[in-house]
């Protein structure tokens, strides 16, 4: 991952590639922001007008690169734009430093090593900019090259990332300086993780690809790890999962990773949705539906480098993270509508739509997890394209059996930067999975589907525990031109949340 330090020298004595300078939309054009005053000198304090003549504006986002005067020691100066100024009296918002940040890495691309002089006001601002940096220096280069490390750009593909950030104007001896930064790589390199994963073609991700990776990482950094293959599953139970993966020549497997530390007093559960390819089953998805289908496992992806950057920051929380893989592929074992499965929890659940079985596998995963009765347990699914249609490609659901967890949720996510929304887990929708063969349908009325999941997966919550899901299906993966710190492909959704949800229980501060 991209290197990332600290240091105080001054932006016009640093040897680099490009020096990364903010710029703000003020009233009457663009305005310089904080950090950049020795750059601004050597343009004879003219570099806001430089800009303006260029047509650069101070939008979010926008990038402008210029050549550097003398008295630079950095041959290009890349100004970004951080958005509206605030007002006299108010600081630039996290996000904003953080998708500026992003956009400035993405846009030296190919480049060796830029200092950036953002405005570094506390150890909040050193946090975003340095996520935003490492974010959005990502790329997904491993399948590139014609099989050379490295050789991507030079065979005609996208230019490697910037290799090497230096953060101006931070303090590299301040320990909350400090620790800002070594959070922000722990984090950005876990995101980073799950992007990986989400964009790891599914012939090379299937189940038990997944379940080795995830072991061989955990074992890393002392986690303990135990795989569930499908004779065990078959053995325990797990008709959901089972129901799911036996229609592919890759078999399920649920995989819990467990972190404790001697200090926790709370124990979360952190539950993803692993369906490394979601072909539908017998319920075809129809054409134009399969191609990013890699995708339907982000759940899983955040869930694993989720408890992975818990336990990097050695966070004095107990964290467990279930993983419920299966790829769902139609054949002449695989599961028809109309089929009753046997659920882990005992409940008999009649299959009328194999395309909704992210749910079924979660049932299983949920119920598994409420055995140990933690303190709350969060799913994290790309569960319903019916969620997508509510509230965006950027925006995630959260859903809860409680209502002041879910708020808690909501402004964790926020805080964060990832865009979430609290939806109702309305009663009245949970009689339309009632099915005359079974206790319950996997599918209630179309409108509202994505409130109808989450009421199904409600059903395998243990009594009196506190529950969230979010449904990612939006964010989770962007096909559209990068933008800030948010890539093509891949996104590491929900990550940060969780991160942060773990570190307010770890400190009793949850709200």
């Amino acid at each position: 991952m991209t290197a990332l330090t600290l240091s105080t020298a001054g932006a016009a004595t640093l040897r680099a590639d490009a020096l990364v300078v903010g710029v703000a939309k003020g009233p009457k054009g663009p305005v310089v922001a904080a950090g950049a005053e020795a750059v601004d000198k050597a343009y004879d304090g003219r570099l806001a007008a430089v800009l303006d003549a260029l047509g650069a504006t101070g939008a979010e986002g926008e990038t402008t690169k210029l050549p550097s005067p003398d008295g630079l020691k950095a041959p290009v100066v890349l100004a970004v734009g951080l958005g509206p100024a605030p007002d006299e009296d108010e600081s630039f918002d996290e996000e904003a430093l953080r998708r500026a940040a992003g956009s400035a890495a993405r846009a030296l691309h190919g480049s060796k090593k830029a200092a950036f002089a953002l405005p570094l006001e506390d150890a909040s601002a050193v946090t975003a900019v340095a996520e935003g940096a490492l974010l959005g220096a990502y790329a997904f280069t491993s399948y590139q090259g014609g099989g050379k490390k490295g050789a991507a750009a030079k065979n005609g593909g996208p230019k490697l990332p910037l290799a090497e950030v230096t953060l101006l104007g931070g303090k590299p001896r301040d320990k909350e300086h400090k620790a800002a930064v070594e959070r922000a790589i722990v984090v950005a390199a876990e995101v980073n993780t799950a992007r990986d994963l989400i964009n790891t073609p599914p012939n090379d991700l299937t189940p038990a690809a997944f379940a080795s990776i995830a072991s061989a990482t955990a074992k890393e950094h002392g986690l303990k790890v135990q795989v569930l293959d499908e004779k065990a599953l078959t053995k325990g139970g797990y008709g959901g999962i089972m129901g799911v993966g036996k229609g592919s020549e890759n078999p399920p497997r649920l995989v819990k990773i467990t972190y404790t530390h001697p200090e926790a007093e709370k124990h979360l559960a952190f539950v993803g949705k692993g369906i490394t390819y979601d072909s539908g089953g017998i319920s075809l998805k129809p054409a134009g539906h399969n191609e990013t289908m890699k995708c339907d496992m982000s759940g899983a992806a955040a869930v694993f480098a989720s408890v992975v950057a818990v336990a990097r920051l050695g966070l004095p929380v107990n964290v467990t993270g279930w993983l419920a893989l299966a790829e769902n592929m139609p054949s002449g074992s695989a599961t028809r509508p109309g089929d009753v499965l046997r659920m882990y929890s005992g409940k008999t659940v009649e299959v009328l739509n194999t395309d909704a079985e992210g749910r079924l596998v979660l049932g299983d995963a949920l119920t598994k997890a409420s055995e140990e009765n933690p303190d709350a347990i969060i799913d994290v699914a790309t569960l319903t394209g019916a969620m997508v249609l509510a509230l965006g490609d950027r925006t995630f659901g959260i859903m809860a059996n409680d209502d002041a967890f879910r708020t808690a949720v909501h402004e964790i996510a926020e805080e964060v930067g990832e865009q979430s929304w609290p939806m109702p887990l309305p009663a009245d929708l949970r009689k339309t999975m009632d099915s005359p063969t079974a206790d319950i349908a996997n599918m209630g009325v179309r409108m509202g589907g994505g409130l109808v999941a989450g009421l199904f997966l409600q059903e395998f919550v243990g009594e009196g525990i506190t529950w969230a899901h979010l449904d990612i299906a939006g964010p989770a993966f962007h096909e559209g031109a990068p933008y800030g710190y948010t890539p093509k492909g891949g996104t590491g959704s929900a990550v940060r949340t969780l991160v942060r949800l773990a570190e307010r229980t770890a400190t009793g501060d949850l709200g």
